[in-house]
């Protein structure tokens, strides 16, 4: 039975805080449409970059600090992904003040399922594979892989063995027009 790791998903962690929690969904925004090799590359700076993900030192980002970060080529510089990163740290803290703590948050749902729809509906760029792969790596229960993927849209998912495409938008179009030529 395939895991998330073949799949490339980034090693499992036991969160120590806010932080913790943070950079695993960061992670997980950052890699939407990116293979985790691109995204596993470049974590290392924009974790420098993103003030190692503490939430409170996030909120303070103001538009001149946002604009800076776009410029950074040390990170992924797409405006809906950083602006989303920094809409899920005052999400979290909001919601780990609601809830006591934020694994709290995250256990007020028992089923995977109405857990993944409630990260989905609470924070920007958790569909429900970014909620699976973010629920595996800060260790909730998570369905096996297989079950996962028989209730999700089929094609969500890469069968095991194959690669990813690399190439970005446009790359199934170029290739077309290739192919035709």
């Amino acid at each position: 039975m395939p895991t998330p790791r073949e799949y490339g998903a980034p090693p499992q962690i036991t969160p120590k805080g806010l932080a913790d929690y943070l950079e695993a969904m960061s992670k997980c925004v950052m890699q939407t449409g990116i293979s985790w090799t691109v995204v596993d590359k470049k974590w290392p700076e924009l974790r420098e970059a993103f003030l190692r993900f503490d939430p409170q030192r996030l909120l303070a980002f103001d538009e001149a600090d946002i604009d800076a970060l776009l410029t950074d080529t040390r990170i992924i510089r797409n405006r809906t992904k950083v602006n989303a990163v920094l809409h899920n740290a005052s999400r979290m803290l909001e919601l780990e003040e609601q809830h006591g703590t934020f694994r709290k948050y995250l256990r007020s749902k028992a089923d995977y399922w109405d857990r993944a729809k409630m990260l989905g509906k609470d924070f920007k760029f958790m569909g429900e594979m970014g909620a699976f792969h973010f629920l595996y790596v800060v260790k909730e229960q998570v369905p096996s892989y297989d079950e996962w993927r028989a209730v999700v849209k089929p094609k969500q998912a890469p069968e095991p063995g194959t690669p990813r495409a690399q190439g970005g938008r446009g790359t199934a179009t170029a290739a077309a027009r290739r192919t035709r030529s």
